[in-house]
């Protein structure tokens, strides 16, 4: 039951959003199947290119 402990997901956020923001989101998790928070980390998973190197 619950949580596979293999990928644990310990941390919370909380995002405030523009009606603009929420449709886009709302449109993206209808066409992909995916929940709210499953878009939010794809999104932030491409956050990663744009890192600048240490």
């Amino acid at each position: 039951m619950g949580r596979p402990t293999d990928n644990p997901k310990p941390y919370k956020i909380g995002v405030k959003l523009d009606q603009e923001a929420k449709d886009i989101l709302d449109a993206y998790c209808e066409q992909e199947s995916v929940s709210v928070m499953e878009a939010a980390r794809r999104g932030i998973k491409r956050l990663k290119p744009d890192l600048k190197k240490k």
